[in-house]
């Protein structure tokens, strides 16, 4: 460590102290560094890793996801039963309770998936609106019959955004209130939410799964400087961070009082174009900002080599990849080319560049010089991490890196989510193909696996076609733990078994 690191974590040391004394001391209690804050506790209002991550061991869902990341296994749906013509779901509910005591029925669940496919709030309403009919004959019995077979529909229940919650509970608080201290269904309750600081978890004892659980707590702490969370989890602050910065991976394996966890993921950066915004409208642009963005180099020097290039919005090694999408190479003088034969000249972007993300902001400076080499200038703005998400969604922005983890195993989601013209404006895009977003809905109701895949192949191909964003590279989840920490683990879909974690 050099002098300017040592004051660096002095100064980090102190800054900790000032919140109140760190426990990460505290056994059973389990402090975790993470970039930004969450943003709400109702599972239906978001899209954000951010919330899912924690939505997954406060709330439990109907149908799980295994730990390999490539299973569905029960969850409150103890068993469930699909008829011949796979239009009516049977699903048997195992006898659990909410974090207050009341007992967990079929009731909740038919109200919980109300919500996400009719609440003006849902985030996720195109995916779930294959539910024609639900019927809850009995508190452990819920029947849901589907408009027409639908191949994702299992993946669907095990989404953090399907959680199931009280709806006692939701009737009575109203949803601002159960959005920021909600009834509990899943393996720990939260206990308090300081905004911009922590969300602190406490240990469910009504958890139908409660003996699995082995910490009394956990502490989300908001650290959205890369350098002050690794500083801090070396020194003994924290005991453990996610989003490990490539450039420090090398370095913190040397660090014998930790361990370094490189896990499968099904982790997407891509480049977001706001097709609103005058000639990115235009699939000219677009493809010559695609040629323009040399992938490889950012791979090597800002993934130190850890990540890949993508060519695909389906990550690789997930359901129906296309591993022979096209790959525009790395062509500058092509790029101008393209520009000025659809009249485009002096092409200015501006770029939104998360502060303290180290990530994003190397990637801005190469992008910036990549640009330049077309005749495109690239501005960078630089904002608080907290600040991106409102503004992609309010369309002030020209290009950002976003970055996508799958929640379900089915390409649906995703493929919804970015080319199907849902509510979320296909990642805040605002592209608009009507005939690939009937092709997306066709898709879903698809029972026939080898057609299915012809028509996921085709998705992928027009969607690099018209540059629905930049594909920029695949890459693992990275985090780091104290020695004294086990069993940290997060699967391909990124959900953490903090049920199973363990603090020495």
């Amino acid at each position: 460590m050099n002098r300017s690191q040592l004051k660096l974590l002095t100064a980090t040391a102190l800054t900790v102290l000032t919140l109140g004394t760190s426990i990460a001391e505290a056994a059973g209690i389990l402090t975790i560094g993470r970039r930004e804050d969450s943003t709400t506790f109702d599972p239906i209002a978001t899209a954000q890793n951010v919330d899912f991550w924690v939505f997954a061991n406060v709330f439990d869902v109907l149908v799980r996801v295994d730990k390999t990341g490539t299973k569905l296994e029960p969850g409150l749906a103890e068993s469930w039963t699909v008829s011949d013509d796979n239009l009516t779901y049977t699903f048997k509910m195992r006898d659990a309770k909410f974090s207050d005591g009341s007992p967990i029925t079929s009731e909740d669940a038919k109200y919980s998936l109300t919500r996400i496919r009719d609440d003006e709030l849902s985030l996720w309403a195109d995916s779930y609106k294959i539910i024609e009919d639900m019927q809850t004959p009995d508190a452990k019995t819920l029947v849901v019959k589907l408009a027409s077979p639908s191949a994702p529909f299992l993946s669907t229940l095990a989404m953090p955004g399907a959680s199931i919650i009280s709806k006692k509970a939701m009737e009575e608080m109203g949803e601002e209130a159960y959005a920021q201290k909600p009834v509990a269904s899943g393996a720990f309750t939260v206990k308090d939410w300081l905004r911009g600081d922590r969300v602190i978890l406490e240990k469910n004892p009504n958890f139908w799964q409660a003996d699995r659980v082995k910490l009394d707590g956990v502490e989300w702490l908001s650290i959205p400087d890369d350098n002050t969370r690794m500083l801090n989890v070396q020194a003994g602050q924290i005991d453990a961070a996610i989003f490990v910065p490539f450039s420090r991976v090398a370095q913190l394996k040397q660090d014998p009082e930790l361990n370094v966890l490189l896990e499968p993921s099904t982790r997407e950066d891509a480049l977001l174009i706001n097709h609103s915004h005058g000639d990115l409208g235009k699939k000219e642009v677009r493809q010559a900002l695609d040629l323009a963005t040399d992938k490889q180099a950012i791979v090597d020097a800002v993934t130190f080599g850890i990540g890949e290039v993508a060519n695909s919005y389906i990550p690789k090694g997930a359901l129906y990849y296309y591993a022979d999408n096209l790959r525009r190479p790395y062509d500058p003088e092509k790029a101008k080319q393209i520009l000025s034969d659809a009249g485009v000249s002096d092409l200015s972007v501006t770029y939104l560049v998360k502060a303290g993300d180290e990530v994003d902001e190397q990637t801005a400076v190469l992008l910036q010089q990549q640009y330049a080499k077309a005749g495109i200038t690239l501005n960078i703005q630089k904002i608080d991490a907290s600040q991106q998400w409102d503004m992609l969604v309010n369309g002030d922005y020209d290009i950002a890196v976003g970055y996508w983890t799958n929640d379900i195993l089915d390409p649906d989601q995703k493929t919804t989510f970015v080319l199907g013209n849902d509510t979320n404006m296909n990642y805040m895009t605002r592209y608009d193909d009507p005939d690939l977003a009937k092709l997306v809905a066709d898709a879903r109701v698809e029972m026939d696996p080898k057609k299915r895949e012809e028509m996921y192949v085709e998705m992928q191909k027009q969607a690099k076609e018209d540059v629905n964003w930049v594909d920029l590279y695949y890459s693992p989840y990275i985090n780091v733990t104290r020695k004294n920490v086990e069993n940290f683990y997060q699967n391909p879909l990124g959900r953490f078994f903090l049920e199973d974690t363990v603090k020495k």
